[in-house]
């Protein structure tokens, strides 16, 4: 089968590799009918990763077809369409008892496309299939249940739940790509008095109009702290969530908290950030940090199959598989290319 193959920092290969199979009774062979590229991607392209090892499958979301559920699988069948979820679950050990499967300590959590095999590739090999799969529910299209491999519930349960959005709240998204676009439609969901997007894109920012931010701020014009003090007398946001990875990024999101409000980061960090604790450690200030559990995708592809989120319009650019490198040259240039996510399908 063909899949993009991580060379080492900065290398990476559209290659034929040996099919996946079945190794544990546990898993399931999937065709895989739509993926797409994450920023934690990048990251990993970028050396952020270390112990990340060259010859591995990257990706860790996908929308496929059930060829072989191993002889333990009970939840899923040949020909079933599921959603891949980012994270696997052993479903067993303390933390999955917990519905904390980010943090499986029984062969799980983010292991696709980082520890083992992922899903930009004709075929992946998903370990835990019965608690690691979802079915697509009738009506919805791959591309929109795709988006709840990742971006969506990562966004609403690290970003929007973490932070404690409530109604009436003012809340700062510092980074408008597709995770901090998915805060905001989270954040929406909860009614807040405003939300900001900030960015240094214009062309990210116009999609965070479109996706609801009532006030955009472009941090390379014009002064985010000033503004949000602006719309609340000073204080400053309720809730600032980071979305982007990076040092001045997380620094910002905690300039902009109100006293007793709540810094939620999402972003994948490859490198140290300044805590500024001369001026936090008065002002009550809850940081918290994560990785998805995916616990909440039940709750969103309910909403995604009532039409109560739209998540094809994360989809901007469309490729077939074999566009791999292309596709990963628009998703790595989005603030000239506009990509917001890039769907490869399985030719038809």
């Amino acid at each position: 089968m063909k899949a993009l193959v991580y060379q080492g920092p900065n290398e990476k290969s559209w290659d034929e590799v040996p099919d996946s199979v079945l190794i544990d009774d546990t898993d399931a062979v999937v065709r895989v009918d739509a993926t797409t590229i994450c920023g934690s991607d990048l990251h990993i392209l970028k050396g952020h990763l270390p112990e990340l090892t060259s010859g591995r499958v990257l990706g860790h979301e996908a929308v496929g077809t059930v060829e072989e559920p191993g002889a333990a699988v009970r939840n899923i069948r040949a020909g079933d369409r599921v959603l891949v979820s980012c994270i696997s679950a052993c479903g067993r050990c303390r933390f999955c008892r917990e519905a904390r499967f980010g943090q499986c300590l029984g062969g799980g959590g983010w292991i696709l496309g980082h520890n083992i095999d992922g899903t930009q590739a004709e075929k992946v090999r998903v370990p835990f299939a019965d608690t690691s799969t979802y079915p697509v529910p009738d009506g919805v299209s791959d591309e929109e249940f795709l988006m709840l491999a990742d971006i969506l519930p990562t966004a609403y349960e690290v970003g929007v739940l973490n932070g404690g959005v409530s109604p009436g709240d003012v809340v700062a998204v510092v980074g408008a790509g597709p995770i901090g676009l998915s805060a905001i439609t989270g954040s929406l969901l909860f009614s807040p008095s405003h939300v900001i997007a900030i960015d240094l894109a214009d062309t990210r920012l116009e999609a965070a109009k479109q996706f609801g931010a009532d006030v955009i701020v472009n941090n390379s014009r014009e002064d985010p702290v000033a503004i949000v003090q602006a719309l609340t007398g000073g204080l400053g946001a309720d809730v600032a969530i980071e979305a982007v990875g990076t040092p001045a990024t997380f620094e910002l999101a905690a300039a902009l908290v109100r006293p007793g409000g709540h810094v939620a980061n999402i972003g994948v960090h490859g490198e140290p950030a300044t805590l500024h604790l001369e001026t936090l450690w008065t002002r009550d200030v809850t940081i918290t940090t994560g990785l998805v559990d995916t616990y909440s995708t039940p709750t969103l592809s309910r909403l995604i199959a009532t039409h109560q989120l739209d998540a094809a319009r994360f989809a901007t650019h469309h490729f077939s598989l074999d566009q791999m490198m292309e596709a990963y040259e628009v998703f790595s240039n989005a603030a000239e290319t506009g990509a917001l996510k890039v769907v490869l399908s399985r030719a038809q």
